[in-house]
């Protein structure tokens, strides 16, 4: 048996800001199921859902989303024009470069590019 990601839940405590932020970032229109639940559906991604909880972030994530960019600096100063905020600055090695950030909650992602996957 197989399953599939149906979802990507982040807990938080303003989904719908979180919501509007996500959907500025990858597309697709934020949805407000109730005061505790948002969402986004990018194109051709899976949902990407924002669950109020009551306990505030206090450590790194142990999960988050690298984000395919051409241009890794245009894309973070677009996202901090979003509410993003810059983590240090980008990191060249030889798989490619990327640029940690945290959205308005503070949960990490990365704009990452010419990052090599393996095959097979």
């Amino acid at each position: 048996m197989r399953v599939r990601i149906d979802e990507i839940v982040f807990d938080c405590a303003e989904p719908a800001v979180l919501a509007r932020f996500w959907a500025a970032l990858l597309g697709g229109d934020p949805v407000d199921r109730s005061p505790d639940w948002s969402y986004v559906d990018p194109p051709d991604w899976t949902r990407v859902a924002f669950q109020r909880v009551p306990e505030g972030k206090s450590v790194k994530n142990r999960l988050h989303l690298d984000l395919h960019a051409d241009d890794i600096g245009a894309a973070t100063a677009w996202a901090q024009g979003l509410g993003a905020t810059r983590t240090g600055g980008i990191v060249v090695d030889t798989q490619g470069s990327f640029q940690v950030l945290l959205d308005p909650e503070g949960n990490e992602f990365c704009f990452v590019s010419g990052v090599s996957r393996p095959t097979g």
